[in-house]
């Protein structure tokens, strides 16, 4: 019988294998060998996504591939998608995506057929929950009209287990509009256990630890974050307002930024009780602005969490892609003249966050971080500040 390919490459690598000794290879060289493994694993991948068709039994392919029936299952439906999809089998077939990037574009593709183009530059550009979160939104979007909002109805549900330390794990699942507002508050609670702590002058904890403790209080009922912005924001396009809260056709949205979409009649019920503010925006931009000082009006910082017109998907951090608690980082310090305005702003997580500080301090732009001075107790003294409005783009609505 006649060798295949797939046996000489088989030979190949495990040759490759019986001769590496990563103990006699320096950093770099490492790093080079790797990407050629890491290739070398992209590559059978597509062969292994593209045959599982052919076995078409997540039993047999979860035995084959010492994986899980859930994950077999997967490569099963990717498998499908590929079939389909000529720019996804492209990318799978010459190794420009892993098989966990080419999964989650897949399930995207199968919901909003075309949409693995666009996912595949973020697959290149973009580090993998980014990529996750992007397909996530696409395919919810594309299900909107599904019965979507009573499947997410169905889908609430709670499990808890103890773990090998014995901490008590529980997951809830719930339906976006009653989620978020709940982790809103939480996030709240924690920020202001970790001020605590801060102020305490003791070791300053992980802020997950505190998102537990807020957790544990809210559960309890002796919570006490309460959030500056809106708990909840639900973004509704006027035309869906207007026409009935029935339904949301293309170029419309009805959905919490950064999660997803949300049934027009729950936003519609919500509506009754709540806050409208309208927001503007010329096709591109939300409206410009520019403030002297370090404090940005509620107002606004609520308009930016919506993220870029006209898709307002929310805001990540620039620098590592996480949309976990973004904090509006001033790109040029206010200590150096830096305004809060529109284009001195970029979304940036915590660590960093307090990263970017760190450089603008090396760089001079920030004076040197110096330990607190004891306490004096002094006369109260009556100051004036020269205060400046925001300036709206004129031509704004």
């Amino acid at each position: 019988m006649k060798t295949t390919h797939e046996a000489r490459a088989v030979e190949s690598l495990k040759k490759a294998n019986s001769e590496l000794e990563p103990d006699l290879i320096s950093i770099p060289e490492a790093k080079a060998r790797m990407k050629d493994f890491i290739q070398a694993q992209r590559l059978a991948a597509f062969g292994v996504a593209a045959l599982a068709g052919k076995i078409d039994d997540a039993e047999s392919l979860a035995r084959a591939t010492g994986t899980s029936i859930g994950k077999a299952k997967e490569t099963l439906a990717t498998s499908e998608v590929l079939a389909s999809s000529a720019p996804l089998n492209a990318a799978l077939r010459s190794g420009e995506v892993s098989l966990d990037q080419a999964t989650e574009i897949a399930r995207a593709e199968g919901a909003a057929p075309g949409s693995a183009k666009e996912l595949l530059k973020v697959a290149k550009k973009e580090s993998f929950h980014v990529l996750r979160d992007e397909a996530r939104r696409t395919k919810l979007e594309a299900e909107q009209h599904q019965g979507l909002a009573e499947r997410q109805r169905k889908a609430r549900r709670s499990s808890h287990h103890a773990d090998e330390l014995g901490m008590v794990n529980v997951h809830l699942s719930f339906e976006p509009h009653i989620g978020a507002p709940i982790m809103t508050r939480a996030e709240a609670g924690a920020e202001r256990l970790a001020r605590a702590a801060k102020k305490a002058g003791g070791e300053v904890e992980p802020f997950e630890r505190y998102l537990a403790d807020a957790y544990a209080e809210l559960i309890e009922g002796s919570g006490k974050g309460r959030a500056k912005r809106p708990e909840l924001v639900i973004l509704v396009s006027h035309e869906v307002a207007t026409r009935g809260w029935t339904e949301v056709r293309k170029g419309e949205v009805c959905k919490i930024p950064g999660i997803g979409p949300v049934a027009p009649e729950i936003a519609k019920e919500i509506a009754k009780d709540a806050f409208l503010n309208g927001v503007f925006y010329d096709g591109k931009d939300l409206r410009h602005f520019k403030r002297w000082g370090r404090s940005t009006p509620v107002e606004i910082s609520v308009a930016l969490e919506l993220g870029k017109a006209p898709e307002f998907k929310g805001v990540r951090c620039v620098d590592c892609g996480n949309s976990f608690r973004p904090q509006f980082d001033h790109i040029e310090p206010v200590a150096a003249r830096g305004p809060t305005a529109h284009f001195n702003f970029d979304p940036r997580c915590d660590p960093c966050h307090k990263a970017k500080t760190a450089r603008d301090r090396r760089a001079g732009k920030l004076k040197p971080k110096t330990k607190p001075k004891a306490a004096t107790r002094k006369p109260k003294a009556t100051t004036t500040r020269t205060r400046r409005s925001a300036t709206a783009n004129p031509n704004a609505p």
